[in-house]
């Protein structure tokens, strides 16, 4: 049995006491006769304004508590670590770990702890889930109000859906004599989780919200602070929405506002979907488990640590004030425990801090190691946490990454985390961080100050799955820019992020054949494919993939990618106009659900009759060419049969060089000359193995032609040599875009001075710009032709105090926002 189905095996058994709703042993459920309702004392609520959050804060049933991610305990890796899990959530053990808490981490800001599946056993006379009395001996009431004497949070666990016990009951639901529980599910009868326990609610009915409202003021009434909402859809390994969740989530998020607890969902939530989960949610979980399932083993492994990247990479900019990317519980406390190297540990720590994540722990409070409490309790790595500014990666493209997030006071949070197999140096450039100027450097985990460097730093011998943590504080005079999408920019009115507005910075090689003979010749093509194969970093898998190679079966560089679990998906983003989904067909396989930019397109099937053989290799299963020209994302999801295999992905995208290739005779030499497919202004640079070209010496650009002159190509050795071209787009290759006159951009920043810089374009018009809420200047965005990066407004000389620049679409099809840059007081 694999990991991933262990883990699915024993979530879904602790989880089927939420939902089995079978009352204790010589009870019985009746819908006539109910007790009277008992009184429910009304939470008083105070509703943060949207003044009061500012614009940038995201929706949630918390209110104001969610402002920060949490810091706390949840008791599911002990669940599982320990082969008796359910003496995990006893009372005796939760009051252990609260005092525990209390006398250890709590001084540090951890004040929340989740009770995880297996808590309740069976239902009141209104179908609401009654604690267990085996477990609670003297009432759930009594645990919860130590916890929160000790000043403490309390939170509990539970699922989509209705056990059919309930439905088939018939109970009255409570403060709704209208309804009954007979009257709630969805007809015919559908499944509501992805262990098939329960059954869907109606929402389209009132009585389906006023049955979750009914536990919501239940749960009220005991005092919870937090709801855990597992096997969320689509999510939680079913994404092609024969499960939703979603109605559930917004009942649920409705029904908790009122007392303003705290709603987290789970697990590895679908992407595609993050509008929502923001909207209603005040945390969700972005993968799969982080247990390993190793009982009396381990809590976690290296690799469920690894994985977290690449998952990060996309959700960075989802989270927010309000609303927080979850990865699950930080087993890091307890030391051979843990499954963890010290380094490894420590590197852990780091990424949910950086990640703004809620710090909430798995281990054993009451066996904590000398160096758990080490990472646990460094206030300055807690601040960042707190900070909740989640951090984005400079490139993925390596095991060297480096990870950095602007806070509100002007200072970077930098991690150097090394993902490789050696100890490494590791190097971050300011510039890489939108940073020109100098800056102090302050080491985290070491508290203690490394100097001023001019334009970068450099970790020396970071370990192998190490990392260093660092403060950059830049000094007077130098600037920052601040991308489109960074928490400190807000926006007014209907705005997206791309959409086809973008224009993503790319490269293409003009390949130069260098021959002696007296033949020479050019192709002209209108677009080019690139194949991006199975392996390459980019490509984010969900689930439990491995990697096949050398099968001598005719697969693209004989390897392949392969899943056996239904649910399991992988995406890759590209830039172009078309793609294609290349694997093997064989019996062994089924249908695969294909998604482009998040919306379904068809169900492909890579099974082939056995009749006509088995190992297909390099088939086409899916296409699509017709794509505009942009970036664009393709996922992929396992749904039936025993494999899902991915080969390769061929990327279509609009040749930019006319032609793309070209031969130079040194038997008669003579200049090579391309026409560029978008404004020469938006040449970066031509270079030949990572070596730049000279401008007006090895290359001269007039109008659109760029023309390689016959004193450099005479020096390169005879064969095939690929010039790349680069072109700048949009900085960080994303915009935000709106089409409504009056939406706009809001700033406020404190400086000296402040310029903003986006696309010219023949959709666009003009903006009005303010400066502390007054029009300083109206800008014209029109360009004939469309070119990125160009800095269309400044201000200097402005006092140095705290300033807010806005910006107002006034006309035009579009208005883009791409970047903004002001200066620190020198």
């Amino acid at each position: 049995m694999t990991r991933s189905v262990r883990s699915r095996v024993l979530r879904a058994a602790l989880a089927g006491l939420v939902i089995a709703a079978l009352l204790p042993a010589g009870s019985s459920i009746t819908s006539s006769a109910a007790p009277a309702p008992p009184t429910v004392a009304k939470a008083v609520v105070r509703t943060p304004t949207a003044a009061s959050l500012g614009s940038n804060v995201l929706s949630g049933p918390a209110g104001d508590k969610a402002l920060k991610p949490y810091m706390g305990w949840s008791s599911y890796s002990n669940q599982v670590f320990n082969p008796n899990g359910g003496t995990w959530i006893t009372a005796a053990q939760l009051i252990a770990q609260s005092d525990a808490m209390h006398a250890k981490l709590q001084p540090y800001g951890y004040n929340y702890l989740n009770v995880d599946a297996g808590w309740n056993d069976g239902t009141d006379a209104y179908g609401r889930p009654v604690p267990s009395k085996k477990l609670y001996p003297n009432g759930l009431q009594a645990v919860i109000d130590h916890i929160h004497a000790n000043g403490q949070k309390i939170g509990l666990y539970t699922i989509p859906g209705i056990s059919k016990a309930v439905i088939d009951a018939k109970l009255p639901i409570y403060g709704a004599p209208e309804c009954t529980t007979g009257d709630l599910p969805v007809l015919p009868l559908q499944k509501a989780d992805a262990w098939g326990i329960g059954f869907r609610i109606d929402f389209s009915k009132p009585c389906g919200q006023k049955y979750i409202d009914s536990i919501a003021d239940l749960f009220g009434s005991w005092g919870l602070d937090f709801l855990k909402f597992d096997s969320v859809t689509p999510g939680s390994g079913v994404s092609d929405l024969s499960l939703d969740a979603r109605d559930d989530v917004k009942a649920w998020s409705q029904a908790l506002a009122k007392h303003k607890i705290w709603l987290e969902l789970s697990w590895a939530v679908d992407i595609n979907y993050a509008d929502t989960w923001k909207q209603y949610a005040n945390g969700w979980r972005v993968d799969w488990d982080v247990e390993c399932y190793c009982t009396g083993v381990a809590y976690t492994t290296w690799q469920n640590i690894n994985r977290l990247f690449p998952r990060l990479a996309d959700w960075w900019r989802h989270a927010g004030p309000g609303g927080w990317n979850d990865l699950d519980s930080l087993d890091v406390g307890n030391g051979q425990m843990d499954g963890l190297t010290k380094d490894e540990r420590r590197t852990a720590a780091t990424l949910w801090a950086v990640s703004a994540a809620p710090m909430y722990i798995g281990n054993d409070m009451t066996k904590l190691d000398s160096y758990g409490l080490e990472l646990l309790t460094n206030r300055e790595v807690i601040a960042v946490d707190q900070a909740g500014r989640p951090a984005q990666p400079v490139s993925t493209k390596t095991n060297k990454q480096v990870w950095y997030s602007l806070n509100a006071d002007n200072s970077y949070t930098v991690a150097l985390f090394n993902l490789g197999q050696t100890d490494s140096d590791m190097t971050v450039n300011w510039s890489d961080l939108g940073l020109t100027g100098p800056a102090k450097v302050r080491d985290l985990w070491a508290k203690k100050d490394l100097g001023q460097f001019a334009s970068g730093f450099t970790g020396k011998d970071i370990p192998i799955h190490g990392v260093q943590l660092l403060k950059v504080t830049p000094q007077k005079g130098s600037t920052i820019r601040v991308n489109d999408d960074d928490l400190r920019v807000g926006y007014d009115g209907a705005w997206q992020r791309n959409n086809n507005y973008e224009v993503p910075a790319v490269s293409e090689p003009l390949t130069v054949t260098v021959t002696d003979s007296s033949q020479a010749k050019t192709a002209d093509v209108g677009s080019r494919t690139l194949e991006v194969n199975n392996d390459d970093s980019q490509i984010v898998y969900t689930g439990s993939w491995h990697q096949s190679t050398g099968r001598g079966l005719g697969d693209y560089k004989d390897d392949v990618a392969w899943s056996e679990t239904d649910g399991d998906s992988f995406s890759y983003s590209f830039v172009g106009t078309g793609v294609d989904y290349v694997t093997e067909t064989d019996p062994g396989q089924g249908d695969v659900d294909i998604y482009v930019d998040g919306q379904f397109k068809q169900t492909v099937s890579t099974y082939l009759d056995p009749a006509q053989g088995h190992n297909k290799p390099q088939q086409v299963v899916y296409s699509v060419s017709d794509l505009p020209n942009g970036t664009h994302t393709i996922r992929a999801v396992k749904k039936s049969g025993q494999f899902m295999l991915l080969d390769k992905l061929n990327i279509r995208q609009e040749s930019l060089l006319n032609p793309d290739s070209a031969t130079f005779d040194k038997g008669a030499p003579a200049d090579v000359s391309v026409q560029l497919g978008r404004d020469p202004g938006e040449l970066a640079g031509i270079s030949n193995a990572g070596q730049d070209l000279v401008k007006g010496t090895d290359y001269t650009v007039a109008g659109n032609v760029v023309t390689i002159k016959v004193a450099y190509l005479a020096k390169l050795a005879a064969g095939t040599v690929p010039l790349d071209f680069r072109f700048r787009g949009d900085y960080r290759d994303d915009i935000h875009a709106t089409t409504a006159n009056g939406a706009a951009v809001n700033f406020t920043f404190t400086g000296t001075g402040v310029a903003w810089s986006t696309q010219l374009a023949p959709d666009q018009g003009n903006a009005d710009v303010f400066v502390d809420g007054k029009l300083v200047r109206r800008v014209n965005l029109h360009g004939d032709a469309r070119v990125t990066n160009q800095q269309v407004f400044s201000a200097t000389g402005l006092k140095n105090a705290q300033h807010t620049l806005r910006i107002v679409k006034v006309d035009g099809d579009v208005l883009r926002n791409d970047a903004i840059r002001y200066t620190i007081a020198k």
